[in-house]
């Protein structure tokens, strides 16, 4: 019902941050279920001067903690150019394009981190880093 038309009414660029943020919020799931199989989950829920989930066994999960830091990292620059870029009332097929492009290259650049691609964890690095700057260049007025 109403959510999904309230998701579906938002403006493109809210909408593709709206989809980055909740991604970004959910990289954690894994790794920490990671973390109670291997410390068990009392262990894991208990003694926080114990609790250190960013050194796990799994070398996976290790590199999906750092995915995860690496996509916190950059969405502090995406979210303030995509609301700024609202607020001013801004929007184009760059913009939208920009966004949609940030959302799936982060996507592919937590999985390929976590399964440890390294070309493609660079390159899809450097595609959502792109798509940072086209929006950067739209408010400056260069696009």
């Amino acid at each position: 019902g109403v959510p999904l038309m309230q998701l579906l009414t938002l403006p493109p660029e809210l909408f593709w941050l709206t989809l980055t943020t909740l991604m970004t919020a959910l990289f954690w799931v894994p790794y920490i279920l990671n973390w109670m199989v291997e410390q068990g989950a009392v262990k894991a829920v208990s003694d926080p001067d114990d609790y250190d989930h960013s050194r796990p066994r799994a070398a996976w999960a290790v590199r999906m903690f750092q995915a995860h830091q690496n996509a916190v990292e950059n969405l502090v620059i995406f979210a303030p150019l995509v609301l700024t870029l609202h607020a001013l009332g801004i929007s184009s097929d760059a913009t939208v394009t920009a966004c949609a492009v940030y959302f799936w290259a982060r996507a592919a650049h937590f999985l390929v981190f976590t399964f440890a691609v390294p070309l493609l964890r660079v390159l899809t690095f450097a595609t959502a880093f792109g798509a940072q700057m086209v929006l950067g260049l739209v408010l400056l007025g260069v696009v």
